[in-house]
């Protein structure tokens, strides 16, 4: 069966290639905004870029030492004092050869930021895409520090500057001057790295705020295992030790993680979701198109090319393929397990081959976006967020939902 739905996209799936490991840029690619089969109705909300001047001089900068930033756009109404905080994600730099690249995009200089960037998905301004926040404050946080704004460190020999935790930081005191302080609702989401950054930061966020306020995060497409790849190694567990071990994430993981394991596992999300005491909400694809490409089937682990085909679009895949996918559903089930029983939290779990569904208008709200039985994505994010009912929606297996829009790369 071919799934309803399935995009195509060109090479822009990497945005760079180095020691096997690719920043798979999804919400970067370019979309027809003004194609109907998106669910835009005209073009989306275009939102300037605004720097934090006082970043500086709190060491709060990006890779190569430039402002971090964030687009702002105000609410109004009855959300006029509700707040959206999106993190943005955009993979990781493990090395210092990554990092001196990435300085030079716009993952980790703002220099290269767009001036503008559209506000889509979970950020749109219309209610007919977007019902629950689309009159909130909502806010895109620039990802420029290549460790789900967790780091705090530097390398002075190649100029770099790994200060993610504390761009979080200044970011958040910036907002709160803006009037997210006299917030009566909130909400921390992210997506992919952002969304293990929604994660890690999730009670730091609940801490800014008055017992009075609303408070949850969202995690969407940041659901990464620490699973063996097709090789029988672990490529993430290797890359995610770099990341830990260069940009000195260790000292701002939850202790209540760090005192039973090591940092580097204390990166991955299955061991961080059972310690967070804020509500939290995770939207993921059974099969992770991010973690199949770059994770359990880089071109790292199979030289002989076995799986290049498979990875790039699921059609291709062989029966032992597919069997190999469908244990990495069934690792990713068993690690919600517990999460999954605390009545605060929530899941949409979909069987796709797709990443990061909460951005992109067709997927997050759209007369055809993905559904678990009757819901779809925004609906069930809002349900939970608003107390309307719990959700704890998990798919059945891969080929029985034909609502899925499936990532093919060519």
């Amino acid at each position: 069966m071919k799934p309803f739905g399935s995009v195509m996209f060109m090479a822009l799936m990497f945005m760079n290639w180095a020691n096997g490991y690719e920043d798979l840029n999804m919400t970067g690619l370019l979309y027809n905004y003004s194609d109907a089969k998106y669910g835009i109705s005209g073009r989306p909300l275009m939102v300037g870029l605004t720097l934090i001047y006082g970043a500086a001089a709190k060491g709060a900068v990006c890779l190569d030492g430039s402002l971090p930033g964030y687009h702002l756009h105000r609410g109004y109404g009855s959300g006029a004092n509700s707040w959206l905080i999106q993190l943005e994600g955009g993979g990781w730099c493990d090395t210092i050869r990554d990092c001196v690249y990435r300085k030079k995009t716009r993952r980790g200089s703002s220099t290269y930021m767009e001036r503008q960037i559209p506000f889509t998905g979970i950020l749109s301004d219309k209610a007919a895409e977007n019902p629950d926040f689309f009159n909130w404050n909502r806010v895109k946080i620039r990802y420029c520090d290549g460790a789900s704004f967790s780091g705090d460190s530097q390398n002075q020999a190649a100029q770099l500057y790994f200060r993610g935790q504390r761009i979080w930081s200044a970011a958040m005191e910036e907002l709160m001057s803006e009037g997210m302080h006299y917030a009566n609702q909130a909400l921390l989401s992210g997506c992919s790295a952002g969304g293990v950054a929604s994660i890690l930061h999730c009670d730091e966020f609940r801490n800014l705020f008055s017992s009075n306020t609303r408070v949850k995060c969202l995690s969407d497409g940041g659901m990464f295992l620490d699973a063996m790849d097709v090789s029988g190694r672990r490529t993430l567990r290797r890359m995610f030790r770099g990341v830990v071990n260069l940009q000195g994430v260790q000292k701002n993981l939850p202790w209540s993680c760090t005192d039973r394991l090591n940092p580097t596992l204390c990166f991955f999300p299955q061991h961080l979701i059972g310690t967070v005491r804020t509500p939290l909400f995770l939207v993921n694809a059974a099969y992770d198109t991010w973690q199949v490409l770059a994770s359990l089937a880089p071109p790292s682990a199979d030289p002989r090319g076995y799986w290049s085909q498979c990875r790039k679009n699921h059609a291709y895949c062989t029966a032992p393929q597919i069997n190999f996918l469908q244990d990495f559903r069934y690792q990713m089930l068993r690690a919600l397990t517990s999460f999954s029983r605390s009545s605060k939290n929530g899941l949409f779990v979909n069987s796709c081959f797709s990443h990061c569904q909460t951005e992109r208008q067709d997927t997050w709200f759209a007369p055809k976006s993905p559904h678990i039985g009757n819901k779809g994505i925004a609906e069930s994010v809002g349900n939970w967020y608003f107390n309307r009912g719990g959700v704890k929606a998990i798919d059945c297996p891969y080929p029985c939902d034909n609502t899925c829009h499936n990532l093919v790369f060519r």
